[in-house]
């Protein structure tokens, strides 16, 4: 008995592993802070919304690619903890059918609660779990699409923010389209210096990437790139907005000492990239300041 309860412990373990918790809030964040500014209610569509976007849809996204990605991660020295679960292949079908289980429910109550008036933001929820799904399974696999894969990476993280603000009935002007912009920029440049780490064993694996295509150094160096539009376009938006594109500095800041990595020792971007996991929490701290203070603003 002690076994059995010791075995389910370890199951359920390895599922919430697999949806990576450490970024839950990357996914999460977005929705409910596009949804809660334009609103200004917390109400039943931003609880399931939140929610959904928290867990099931991370689940949903890792939860695949560390299935179709097993063969490769045997490979990789990172996988197996907080940057990606080595999932025993037992596991795999336990993982897909607990993202389907617990995303279904709530996507409906989104759909019901949203109601036709903001059918667009159907399509976009819709799109948004495509590309979930497009860069990892066989016969998409975009993250294997050098270009497309921090296109579609970069769409996970914005596409949670544009369908709360759709389905929140947000007015789009200048302003917005430059932070989405922005925030889109910040989302490629953060996979394509992720994929730097990882060109020795994706190479090795016959994988292709953003990375693996460019080479370490040119990598590192559009990210760079990427992250300085991300700041520019930032301070296009209505104050206080303007204020955080001094969040791209830590970033580029933590990039800058691999800019000439070579291919052979672009493991080394990993240290780099560890630093992005807790820039991510102070950066969201600091928005959530920014966005309290335009609240105020505009109270």
């Amino acid at each position: 008995m002690q076994k059995a309860k010791s075995t389910v412990g370890w199951r359920a373990r390895q599922v919430v592993l697999s949806s990576r918790p450490l970024s839950w809030i990357n996914t999460a964040f977005p929705f409910a802070a596009a949804y809660l500014m334009t609103t200004g209610r917390i109400d039943a569509l931003f609880v399931v919304g939140t929610l959904f976007f928290l867990i099931p849809y991370n689940l949903l996204m890792y939860g695949i690619n560390d299935v179709f990605d097993y063969e490769s991660d045997l490979r990789n020295p990172r996988k197996g903890g907080a940057q990606g679960a080595l999932l025993a292949p037992e596991l795999h079908r336990l993982v897909i059918t607990s993202g389907i289980v617990t995303a279904a429910p709530l996507i409906a109550a989104m759909l019901v609660l949203a109601g036709p008036a903001h059918a667009l933001s159907w399509l976009v929820l819709a799109l948004s779990l495509f590309f979930v799904v497009a860069y990892s399974v066989p016969g998409l696999r975009f993250k294997e699409r050098p270009g497309l894969d921090s296109v579609t990476s970069s769409i996970h993280f914005v596409s949670p923010a544009v369908y709360g603000l759709l389905v929140a009935g947000a007015a789009f002007d200048d302003s917005l389209y430059a932070l989405l912009l922005a925030f889109f920029f910040w989302g490629m440049a953060s996979h394509a210096f992720g994929a730097v780490q990882d060109v020795t064993p994706d190479r090795d694996a016959g994988i292709a990437s953003v990375a693996t295509a460019l080479g370490a150094a040119t990598t590192v160096r559009l990210a760079v790139l990427l992250w300085t539009l991300a700041g520019a376009l930032i301070l296009l938006t209505r104050w206080p907005g303007p204020i955080a594109a001094i969040l791209v500095l830590p970033y580029i800041i933590a990039a800058l000492p691999h800019w000439s990595v070579t291919d052979d020792r672009s493991d080394r971007a990993n240290r780099g990239w560890k630093h992005f996991l807790w820039l991510n929490f102070f950066s969201g701290f600091v928005v959530t300041m920014l966005l309290i203070g335009w609240v105020g603003l505009n109270a």
